[in-house]
């Protein structure tokens, strides 16, 4: 494939196999800060692409704006440009309290948004790719990082679902997100599952990793300094998670097997 993709306007030899997508544009002026070699491959419609290296590892970031069908357009165009592991890195509202400010990383998610529901059917289920999962867990645990693990739920209406613009929506938007809590779900946001379910179709590894900065029960916004400061923990997190080498689940776990046996052979 050598002409550029629809709408990022991107050629293979701008993308690497491990890219980082990211909803605001403005997230990959951090990103950027903290990656060498940094170009700017694509500019269109708003989708800002930059592909630069952290440790030596090449890894691309990518803004998709707001909402599962355009995040689903750029997961397709980078995975048909090479990209083999994609971590969605953005913000999210908590349904537990005290969680503002967390890092939240979703062991699965429901999937309450529409988009992926033209890729597969009903049941389908929305999970992180376990490998991916595991050293989300491993790099935050080296980062002595405060975070939240559990399902994340993500819908199309943000002022018809997460947010009552008008009054008169209020008691309908409380009676979903209540609804939610009480099944276990610890937040809520417009991707993260459309994400993970069209990864594992196009045989893409996806993972989740969000900010906190909505509480909502109380509405209060995670704003000013601890912002700024939520923000670079994200991206810190996200760098030590994308960079780390693949099969490491696999390698731990034939640690433990390892050791099991010789413990048993000891005794």
């Amino acid at each position: 494939m050598s002409k550029r993709t629809w709408y990022l306007g991107c050629r293979p030899d701008d993308v690497a196999e491990r890219a980082v997508l990211v909803g605001d544009p403005g997230r990959i002026d951090l990103f950027a800060q903290h990656l060498d070699e940094v170009r700017t491959v694509g500019d269109n419609r708003g989708l800002r692409v930059v592909t630069g290296a952290s440790g030596g590892v090449p890894i691309t970031v990518c803004a998709f704006g707001m909402g599962a069908p355009i995040a689903v357009i750029v997961l397709e165009e980078l995975a048909q440009l090479g990209a083999r592991m994609v971590l969605r890195v953005g913000t999210v509202m908590a349904l537990e309290s005290g969680a503002l400010g967390d890092l939240v990383i979703a062991s699965a998610a429901v999937r309450g948004e529409r988009t992926s529901a033209t890729y597969v059917s009903e049941g389908y289920p929305a999970v992180p790719d376990l490998d991916l999962l595991f050293a989300t867990l491993v790099a935050l645990e080296r980062l002595d990082e405060r975070y939240r693990v559990g399902l994340v739920a993500s819908l199309d209406g943000f002022y018809s679902e997460m947010f009552a613009a008008r009054p008169e929506r209020k008691e309908a938007v409380e009676a979903r997100l209540g609804a939610l809590a009480a099944d276990g779900v610890i937040a809520v946001d417009m991707e993260t599952s459309a994400l993970l379910v069209i990864a594992r179709k196009l045989g893409v590894r996806a993972g989740s990793l969000c900010l906190t900065t909505v509480d909502g029960s109380t509405r209060a916004l995670l704003n000013g300094q601890a912002r700024s400061d939520g923000e670079d923990r994200l991206v810190k997190a996200t760098l030590a998670t994308i960079t780390m080498r693949h099969g490491l689940l696999a390698a731990a776990t034939a640690d433990a097997a390892h050791s099991q046996t010789t413990a048993r052979q000891e005794v």
